[in-house]
């Protein structure tokens, strides 16, 4: 049982307040310090969303027969991505020399033919870490709302600069928070929020972020946390890709996520470490 509750706070001490007070000093290494939130990037938000938007319009391609319902009501999208489709096709079918029907890929397929790479969860290389990898999702509160009951044992909470939480556990209470939220805010077939990271199989394979571990003496940090507020003229028919939610029905909110951008260039095979201290001067 001691055995249990070492590995359980060897993973959870990250997040523990009091521990973070009596280290931080201790852990300067690990320390990003920032002079102020706007240079907190690394890529501009521009980037951030042109890749997001070439993904997702990638993934809603592969998978077009299942949005029927959704393309029905937008007949000048539903064009666009016809003639999309059509160009997909023309190209897939000389790059394989045959004139086969289009394969439907998996997902991470998706992500590797679009971005040139793709992720996917395992056990981490650090003793006692568990689950190890890349990129971010979750129920997302600002400083007034109540996230107490959702924090207990909860070492998959991220805060951001300016005091916005993202809930990113895929079980327990955080689990039933997240889809009410967003089924709450489905517009009859369009879907704004992404709620398949919540199971095995995964509708946007970059939703993985909660499991990438913090940096250690022996393994250093290869990637880093940046923010991303999803604007408001992001696609109606992407949006069911976003593996966030806002917490409070309020129309003038915008779902924030967190990317993580890599800092240098990472070899196959190897496992994503971030920092989790992000300290504000």
């Amino acid at each position: 049982m001691l055995r249990a509750l070492r590995r359980r706070w060897g993973a959870y001490k990250y997040r523990f307040v009091p521990w973070l007070a009596l280290n931080l000093r201790r852990k300067r290494r690990t320390l990003r310090y920032v002079p102020e939130s706007s240079k907190d990037k690394i890529i501009s938000d521009e980037d951030v969303f042109e890749t997001l938007l070439k993904l997702f319009k990638a993934l809603f391609i592969n998978d077009f027969n299942r949005q029927a319902h959704i393309l029905a009501l937008l007949p000048e999208i539903r064009s666009k991505y016809l003639e999309l489709q059509t160009v997909e096709q023309k190209q897939s079918k000389v790059n394989s020399c045959n004139h086969q029907s289009q394969r439907v890929f998996s997902p991470e397929e998706v992500l590797f033919n679009t971005l040139g790479f793709t992720i996917g969860r395992d056990r981490s290389s650090l003793v006692s870490a568990g689950t190890g990898v890349f990129v971010t999702k979750g129920t997302v509160y600002r400083k007034h709302e109540p996230i107490f009951f959702q924090s207990l044992g909860n070492p998959f909470i991220f805060r951001c600069i300016d005091g916005v939480l993202i809930d990113g556990n895929d079980k327990g209470l955080s689990r039933s928070v997240y889809r009410s939220c967003s089924r709450r805010d489905q517009l009859g077939p369009f879907q704004m929020s992404d709620e398949s990271w919540l199971t095995a199989t995964l509708q946007n394979p970059l939703a993985v972020g909660q499991y990438v571990n913090n940096c250690s003496h022996e393994k250093a940090a290869n990637v880093c946390y940046q923010e991303f507020d999803v604007p408001g003229y992001f696609p109606v028919e992407l949006k069911q890709y976003l593996p966030n939610i806002v917490y409070s029905h309020d129309l003038e909110s915008h779902p924030r996520c967190v990317v993580l951008v890599t800092l240098r260039d990472i070899k196959q095979g190897e496992e994503l470490f971030s920092n989790y201290y992000t300290v504000v001067s």
